[in-house]
């Protein structure tokens, strides 16, 4: 296992990170996702820990809490040394029917917070992540509340999810300007598959270095080889009860038909090539992998054994190329006339 910086931070964590949405689910969408209890929990994160793994990623929205009481209960039955693990969660979400519980208000993360340092049995939570856009809340009062925590004691690091990147960069320039606490990690969707990423958010992570935290890496279980063209799939499988998140399947299935290949060369599964492909992208800090069962964590965590040759990742980057998009194919063409050295003639 590989430890990597969190962005510009001194902070390292493991190139996998252990995803809890998981744990707890009994009705509704997270029913469909997982519904692992304690026992079960406690088993992925041993299995976790024991194979280097430091990292582990939850939020307050995930079954409505339940996952950060399990993911509390695990490490604290395994007795986990605090010093050793990284724990980050999330607000943002809906959770109560009342006006204030939900978005990034002072009042609503201040509430979170000490909401999910109870469920996790933590004194403070090392990576605090507003989980998505709050479109009401000034961007100045979400940073000031999160900077007042990070001031406390409370939270170690922060960071944000599934912002676009003016967002992410007003931020940025926000907390620069007041002297506050900055954002420090994107956590975002990012497949193979599903490589929008690149066109924004990434060039603004590589220019102000922040680390990169990828959701989804299977693009909910579709890269993971079980699946056919027609759609079909195991009976019971998440991606037949929950079609998420949003893929060109044509595009999907091309790429999966490569990995398929590259997968027989290496002796590996699907599943290890997508996310040795994540794992080989240089802005990529740690991928956040979830499980139902051992057998699928450990499959897993194999990605990082896997060494992809310049023959494949050459074959999985043509297969799964962007299409070129205005201004980027614009900016691209002009660059070159600087980029070129002149040539002076004697």
């Amino acid at each position: 296992m590989k430890y990597n910086l969190l962005g510009r931070t001194g902070l390292y964590v493991s190139e996998m990170c252990l995803g809890t949405m998981t744990f707890g689910g009994s009705s509704g969408i997270w029913g469909q996702i997982g519904n692992l209890q304690v026992e079960q929990a406690t088993e992925l994160v041993k299995l976790a820990f024991d194979h280097g793994i430091n990292f582990i990623d939850t939020a307050n929205v995930y079954s409505f809490g339940l996952s950060e009481k399990i993911t509390g209960e695990a490490i604290k039955k395994l007795g986990m040394p605090r010093d050793q693990f990284v724990i980050a969660t999330k607000s943002t979400g809906i959770m109560n029917d009342q006006p204030n519980g939900r978005g990034q208000s002072r009042y609503h993360i201040m509430n979170e917070v000490e909401a999910s340092l109870k469920r996790l049995q933590l004194d403070h939570i090392d990576l605090y992540q507003i989980h998505g856009v709050d479109p009401l809340t000034p961007i100045e009062e979400t940073l000031s509340t999160l900077n007042d925590l990070v001031r406390s004691g409370k939270v170690r690091y922060i960071g944000l999810c599934n912002l676009a990147a003016w967002q992410i960069m007003k931020a940025l320039a926000v907390s620069e300007k007041h002297g506050w606490s900055r954002f420090e990690s994107v956590q975002a969707y990012y497949t193979i598959a599903g490589r929008d990423l690149e066109r924004e958010v990434l060039p603004l992570v590589e220019d102000q270095k922040m680390g990169v935290m990828v959701w989804s890496p299977l693009a909910g279980g579709l890269l993971s080889g079980k699946y056919n063209r027609d759609g079909s799939g195991p009976a019971g499988s998440r991606r037949l009860n929950f079609d998420f998140p949003v893929v060109d399947k044509e595009r999907a299935f091309n790429c999966i038909d490569v990995m398929k290949k590259v997968a027989s060369e290496h002796k590996a599964t699907v599943a290890e090539i997508a996310l040795a492909w994540l794992l080989h992208q240089k802005n990529v800090t740690t991928v956040i992998i979830g499980a139902k069962t051992p057998e699928q964590l450990k499959d897993n965590i194999a990605a990082t054994k896997v060494r992809l040759t310049e023959a494949d990742l050459k074959a999985l980057n043509e297969v799964s190329q962007l299409p070129p998009e205005y201004p980027a194919w614009m900016i691209s063409r002009q660059a070159e006339y600087r980029i070129q050295q002149p040539e002076k003639s004697v």
